[in-house]
């Protein structure tokens, strides 16, 4: 099968044409968080294509649409609202998760901050469906201008219409309460992040029972990522067929994919998903000039990481999946051939290990040996038993944890004693970090380093 790069180089075809704005659309127009502007580019239309639909019915529509989680599992939307009951006689809930917090990862943030009112509208539909009267936005705390901004755009909704009571005449109310977390990673995690919205220490919770089941105060709900909610209202106004006209057959439709690292050209491309990170880079400007691409990550710091040999896997859930990674969040970290893996990997295990929540021995314990003996590598102070060593608690943290924060700092272990171990044994038999400026011929050969991505 030919691929995109095949069909740019045999059609002379621009690598920009490859980009799909939808969410990203007007982000660089005047006021492009306000109602006004929203409105102006069919804004709320899609909610009322949802509100003539019966909630079962719009279900269905999401689902037979193949919309796909994209917080990091992928796990399929519309089939994530078939599973709250109906009849139960209890409240249901909707809660956007938006305490994104992943190292690398910067999608969710700058949407809310340039096109919050995307998100409101697909939260208006999302309750319609689910039956729910009553939704909450978990933001990352820390954000302060995107939380005045998201308060503003709920203020407008209100004024407008489409919260509170009987929206846009359906007899549909409405209550949305958007809250602040206060810096906690875990609380990224679903029932962390329901156990912090009840008041409670966000740590996560054993399931079963599912938020589907009993999520928060006990009762049905639904925790959704804000991108695939906001996703939601472009499929309603301009049809599912359109949204599958996009992406791979298993992975249909448009995403944000964050660049970032040693890159020419930083910053989000929204593309259908299968691009790759090649084509990315050529209409980005390629790694900074000077230098070649040496590893990244396909999802954020928390995914195994893939190198050059990589750069044509398609980016949607299953070309990463059987290349070994995972797609997660899209956050794309570019590193050229001056960044010791090492040091990197120490300083995102440091990170897992600050922000376990400790509820779990595994994880606990596991993160706290692991940044022990990678520092003693990076140092120089290693031995070579440590590799073993840390591949071994890798392992039994890996799958072994309450939640997936002990997947994910086990993932760049892995990962890089797979791709890079002979970089490892030379921290420990040169008895000290190779790419030390003080000590090594790496950063004295910067300006002879091959060009581009390519060579």
């Amino acid at each position: 099968m030919m691929t995109l790069a095949a069909e740019i180089d045999k059609n002379g075809t621009s690598p920009e044409k490859l980009l799909a704005p939808v969410l990203s659309a007007f982000w660089d127009q005047p006021e492009s968080w306000t109602l006004d502007t929203y409105r102006r580019h069919e804004g709320y239309e899609g909610l009322r294509k949802a509100l003539a639909m019966t909630p079962d019915d719009l279900i269905a529509y999401v689902k037979d649409s193949g919309l796909r989680g994209r917080g990091g599992a992928g796990f399929p939307t519309g089939m994530k609202w078939q599973f709250i009951p109906q009849g139960d006689g209890k409240p249901h809930y909707l809660v956007v998760n938006a305490d994104e917090s992943e190292p690398g990862t910067c999608k969710d943030i700058p949407l809310l901050f340039a096109n919050p009112h995307s998100l409101i509208e697909g939260i208006v539909i999302a309750c319609y469906a689910i039956r729910s009267s009553h939704a909450f936005i978990y933001l990352r705390g820390e954000v302060v201008p995107v939380l005045r901004r998201l308060h503003e755009a709920v203020r407008e909704a209100y004024e407008a219409g489409y919260l509170g009571t009987n929206i846009m005449g359906s007899g549909l109310d409405l209550e949305l309460t958007v809250h602040a977390g206060a810096g906690a990673y875990i609380c990224g995690e679903e029932t962390a992040l329901l156990d912090s919205l009840e008041g409670r220490r966000g740590q996560p919770r054993l399931r079963p029972p599912f938020p589907a089941v009993a999520g928060l105060y006990a009762c049905p709900t639904v925790v959704n990522n804000v991108e695939s909610i906001a996703s939601v209202p472009a499929i309603l106004n301009k049809g599912k067929d359109w949204f599958k006209s996009m992406g791979s057959e298993k992975s249909p439709g448009f995403t944000l994919y964050s660049l970032s690292g040693h890159v020419s050209g930083p910053g989000q491309y929204e593309a259908p998903l299968g691009i790759t990170l090649r084509q990315l880079l050529d209409m980005s400007g390629g790694m900074r000039p000077g230098h070649r691409l040496k590893f990244w990550t396909p999802g954020g710091s928390s995914t195994p990481m893939f190198t050059e040999e990589h750069l044509d896997v398609p980016l949607d859930y299953e070309g990463v999946g059987a290349a070994g990674s995972m797609l997660g969040t899209k956050a794309l970290q570019c590193f050229d051939e001056t960044t010791c893996v090492v040091r990197a990997v120490t300083r995102w295990t440091e990170f897992y290990a600050h922000e376990s929540c400790g509820k779990c021995t595994p994880c606990r314990e596991g993160t706290y040996w692991l940044v022990q003996l990678l520092r003693d590598i990076e140092a120089g102070k290693g031995q070579m038993s440590d590799l073993d060593k840390l591949n071994d608690i890798a392992d039994n943290i890996n799958g072994k944890s309450f939640c997936a924060l002990g997947d994910g700092a086990a993932s760049p272990i892995f990962s890089s004693l797979k791709y890079f171990r002979e970089e490892y044994e030379q921290h420990i038999t040169g008895k000290g970090c190779p790419f030390d400026p003080a000590r090594s011929t790496v950063w004295a050969d910067d300006k002879n380093a091959s060009q581009g991505v390519n060579a």
